[in-house]
């Protein structure tokens, strides 16, 4: 069944605010795989742009869903096996002994899992000494976090950004893993979270990089054949990403840039998926590695006391 959309014009990014009109136009993305020709498939498009001031890459015009369920509620059958219910001991850890490294952890802090998806890094989290909360959007993965990983509905709760509430000053530590790119205003979305948290505490967020390598590679390869799209974001099939980041998209954001600091930010390889041939592998992963164009950016902000 094809998912229905309106398109909404953007006028200025939303990370930096720069006005829309200065962005370079990167090329055509279509709603569904696209492949090594996508000038033979048929689809709609929307056009792919990259920010001048602090290269947030979207589309523009930006494509809404007329029900984010169409998007987020999956079948189960359709995405999980029995594996991804299970959690080993090194999940989450690395995330966890960053921010003990930022922070003065005190057993019992309280932490906030935006996006929790079937509650593993509230799991993670829990097991760590945290006092956790968390939500997510998705019915389905709500109803299978429930039932599968057995999370504390008072905790874990089935919410979107845009509706949830927490009392100001509440988290010592609040995660944003794999959501901004998906929401229609992340720049709202960090300044709503800060709120939440404590003075001096941590945010940590992650998201796609638009400095990946292996979008460079294919946009490359889509030029020699004569076309004119591109690999970037996919807002109209999965993973629905609407934003890929740079560092200078936090850094240049009035919330994360002038009244929060930045602590630290990584790129993530993820060499499992960096969707090119494994024989290529050899040579990608270590150039992404030393030049910080892998798959993910992560950020650490720290709310001014």
């Amino acid at each position: 069944m094809a998912l229905r959309y309106t398109f909404n014009e953007i006028k200025t990014c939303n990370m930096c605010g720069r006005p829309a009109e200065s962005s370079k136009v990167l090329g055509k993305r279509l709603n569904r795989s696209q492949g090594i020709f996508p000038n033979r498939k048929k689809g709609i498009t929307t056009t792919v742009v990259k920010c001048g001031q602090c290269g947030l890459v979207y589309s523009n015009p930006q494509p809404v869903p007329v029900d984010m369920q169409d998007h987020y509620g999956v079948p189960p059958e359709s995405y999980w096996t029995d594996n991804y219910f299970r959690i080993d001991d090194t999940y989450f850890s690395h995330e966890i002994g960053t921010l003990k490294k930022l922070y003065n952890f005190t057993p019992g802090d309280k932490a906030l899992d935006i996006g929790a998806g079937l509650g593993k890094a509230m799991i993670a989290m829990e097991k760590a000494g945290f006092d956790v909360y968390g939500f997510e959007p998705s019915v389905s993965f709500h109803e299978q976090g429930l039932k599968k990983m057995r999370m504390d509905p008072n905790r874990y709760t089935l919410q979107t950004m845009e509706n949830a509430f927490y009392k100001p000053d509440t988290f010592d530590f609040i995660s944003f893993g794999a959501v901004l790119e998906h929401l229609y205003d992340p720049s709202e979305g960090i300044h709503k979270a800060m709120k939440w948290l404590k003075p001096g505490g941590i945010m940590h967020i992650e998201v796609p990089s638009a400095k990946w390598l292996t979008n460079r590679i294919i946009n490359f390869i889509y030029r020699v054949c004569g076309t004119d799209y591109v690999a970037n974001i996919s807002p109209m099939h999965a993973p629905f990403h609407l934003y890929e980041f740079t560092l200078d998209s936090f850094k240049m954001n009035g919330g994360a840039g002038s009244k929060y600091g930045i602590s630290l930010f990584e790129y993530y390889v993820c060499p499992e998926f960096t969707y090119l041939p494994k024989l290529l592998n050899v040579l990608t992963v270590p150039y992404m590695k030393y030049t910080n164009t892998g798959m993910q950016l992560c950020v650490w902000l720290r709310k001014n006391l």
